[in-house]
């Protein structure tokens, strides 16, 4: 494996994400399941950032400060879709259309999933035209953090001076905890990007507000 460690984590960083970032990186390292590059300076976090419209989250922004996840070599598994060729989101080198439709990816899907015909029961009431329904669902989602991937189809959501919020996987409707936190994330489920081609609505969790940790 090659990677590369950075000690210093932007001074904008809260101390709580920063910590907890630092600590996600150095367990992941540890899997010697991806090739880490150096990480991303206080430059590149202002290019990214006002290049596509968002605040990484404090323990996120410390989490690619510490080493940046560029390639993760895979066995493909029968039965498995993959989104991605390269599933870790390359910020520094990377497509920026392909970075755009990894972003866009949480809303697209589940705007996918409300044309054919999905309403979760706790919403409002559903609009009898399709059409309807998808402008009332992208109004409600323009509510909501965007969600900024992880690691293929697993997000955390933006939001400087926030941390310690719950890695999802989300696919269309399908939206499920892959950890408490970015810490608590890697693990065996991030070698696999691979996911079921018609994931069932049933559980799936509404696209809420998640817990967070803001700073005082």
């Amino acid at each position: 494996m090659a990677w590369v460690y950075g000690d210093t984590v932007p001074s904008v960083t809260s101390e709580g994400g920063a910590r907890l970032g630092r600590q996600a990186a150095y367990r992941l390292a540890q899997l010697d399941c991806c090739v880490i590059e150096a990480g991303l300076t206080e430059a590149e976090f202002a290019r990214i950032e006002h290049e596509y419209g968002f605040e990484f989250a404090d323990d996120h922004r410390a989490f690619l400060a510490v080493g940046l996840r560029v390639h993760e070599p895979r066995e493909e598994e029968p039965g498995a879709s993959y989104a991605w060729e390269g599933p870790w989101p390359d910020w520094r080198n990377g497509d920026p259309d392909q970075l755009r439709q990894q972003l866009n990816w949480p809303v697209d899907c589940l705007l996918e999933d409300v044309q054919g015909g999905h309403w979760h029961p706790a919403g409002d009431e559903r609009p009898g035209s399709i059409e309807a329904a998808v402008d009332l669902a992208r109004t409600q989602l323009a509510r909501v953090p965007k969600m900024i991937p992880v690691y293929a189809h697993r997000f955390l959501p933006a939001g400087h001076g926030t941390f310690g919020h719950p890695v999802l996987s989300m696919w269309g409707c399908d939206i499920i905890q892959y950890g408490t936190d970015l810490l608590d994330y890697p693990g065996p489920s991030v070698a696999k990007a691979g996911h079921p081609e018609s994931p069932s609505c049933s559980g799936a969790t509404t696209f809420e507000h998640p817990p967070q940790t803001t700073l005082e």
